[in-house]
């Protein structure tokens, strides 16, 4: 059976998965190590990491029974604009043409960017929204946009709406730091706002279709100060985040109205924020282990350019 290989190395995670039209995909990924009271990795310690752990994902990943692998796909930058660039994807983009090479196949580039996306298709079951027009959010530590993806197979996609200044994830995790949780702050976050029993009315400032999520991080630190409980605090965050995304759904919408919605990135992996959403409109979400840094969209975009989807 000919299998398709795909290999992401972003800012957080290493990872590599395998696609078959039999068993789907199958992956194995790690998170890069960050020291504890810090908000993230420079670039420099993220390649280092990355050229320690990818031979680790890809001996766990190909030492299972597989097929033969047919092509391989890398994810090269960030997003597939002119000037879209970071040294961590270089890790992964050498790794890839040597594998290329040694085996003979072809290799594929892809952005981070369109791998969230089609990560997102695949663990929702909207693969046929590929070759069709939708709107893909990516909301996640160093991104939140949301795109105007043209039909055609090959995921081209347009800047449709951004956030200002902050992106989520940098917010979430500020507030984290601010209420002394770990990096990423995401999952403790979340935790902490379920145990909150306020409902939070917030005004997010927008231009447009864009938002401005700066405002969060003040309004947090001026209620920690205040004496606010910790849920309600990270209750208060999630409410802004969420009301930013319905803000930018609702004028998008007006513009194409009818489009199909579809939210990927680490940040959707939080379930207070889908159901927020879901309550307004009807979305397709990244499953959890989908919505995080991984190489899954871009080995199903890879075996969908060989013609195997």
């Amino acid at each position: 059976m000919i299998e398709c290989l795909g290999i992401d190395t972003s800012n957080y995670t290493t990872s590599a998965a395998l696609w078959n039209p039999s068993d789907g995909v199958r992956q194995q990924k790690k998170l890069l190590p960050v020291k504890p009271g810090t908000l993230g990795l420079r670039q420099s310690d993220a390649v280092f990491h990355h050229t320690q752990q990818l031979p680790e994902i890809l001996e766990k990943l190909l030492s299972a029974p597989h097929g033969e692998i047919g092509a391989v796909g890398v994810s090269s930058r960030p997003r597939a604009v002119d000037g879209s660039y970071m040294p961590c994807f270089t890790v992964g983009e050498g790794v890839g043409r040597a594998l290329a090479v040694a085996l003979n196949v072809p290799l594929f580039r892809w952005s981070h960017q369109q791998g969230h996306i089609a990560a997102a298709l695949y663990s929702s079951g909207r693969l046929d929204l590929i070759g069709k027009e939708f709107y893909a959010f990516h909301v996640s530590g160093g991104t939140t946009e949301a795109l105007h993806v043209l039909p055609d197979h090959e995921i081209p996609m347009e800047l449709a709406a951004h956030s200002l200044d902050l992106k989520a994830g940098q917010a979430i995790d500020r507030v984290g730091s601010l209420l002394g949780l770990p990096f990423p702050a995401g999952p403790q976050l979340e935790k902490l706002a379920q145990q909150s029993k306020k409902d939070f009315k917030v005004h997010v400032p927008m231009k447009g279709c864009d938002c401005s999520l700066s405002g969060v991080e003040n309004q947090c630190r001026k209620m920690i100060q205040e004496g606010a409980e910790k849920e309600d605090v990270a209750k208060y965050c999630l409410s802004f985040i969420l009301e930013a995304l319905c803000n930018m759904t609702k004028a998008l919408l007006k513009e194409r109205p009818g489009l199909p919605l579809v939210f990927a990135g680490g940040v959707m992996s939080n379930a207070f924020l889908k159901e927020g959403i879901s309550k307004k409109y009807r979305a397709f979400f990244a499953e959890p282990v989908f919505s995080a840094d991984n190489a899954a969209g871009i080995a199903v975009l890879t075996a969908l350019r060989e013609g195997m989807l």
